[in-house]
């Protein structure tokens, strides 16, 4: 079994896709407008969101793939409740991925040293999508 994040970005699922390749070096493995679909590409309840609008994307991240999509297009996205965490192994590379998080965003917990990690941050970036970047422990013997 599999669990994969699928975020909706209610019309501005493009530019999350740019920026996040640009800031985690995230790779595009499909990319599919609601234009593209053979059918009406509607959505479940009836609404027709604009044909330039992602109806569903995949990327990769790391060894991770994050699915997404505009949704309904309201304009309007929320991620309430949830967050992705993002582990990485060295401190410098770790840092760099928080900081690129950071723009445009909103830090909660600045990236730094912690009883339990020797780097841990929490940002929302741009786009309301909560983060924990984390350098995990070193196990103990």
């Amino acid at each position: 079994m599999i669990i994969q994040p699928y975020l909706f970005f209610e019309g501005r699922c493009e530019e999350a896709i740019a920026f996040y390749r640009e800031a985690l070096g995230a790779q595009v493995l499909m990319l599919m407008h609601y234009g593209d679909s053979p059918e009406d590409g509607g959505c479940p309840d009836g609404t027709q969101p604009p044909k330039d609008k992602v109806m569903h994307a995949a990327l990769r991240i790391g060894e991770t793939q994050v699915m997404a999509s505009d949704g309904y297009a309201s304009g309007r996205p929320e991620f309430k409740g949830v967050a992705l965490s993002l582990s990485v192994a060295g401190e410098g590379q770790a840092r760099k991925l928080f900081d690129a998080l950071s723009e445009g965003g909103q830090v909660f917990q600045p990236f730094g040293p912690t009883f339990f990690s020797p780097g841990f941050g929490m940002v929302s970036d741009r786009f309301g999508v909560s983060w924990m970047v984390v350098v995990p422990a070193a196990p103990t013997q």
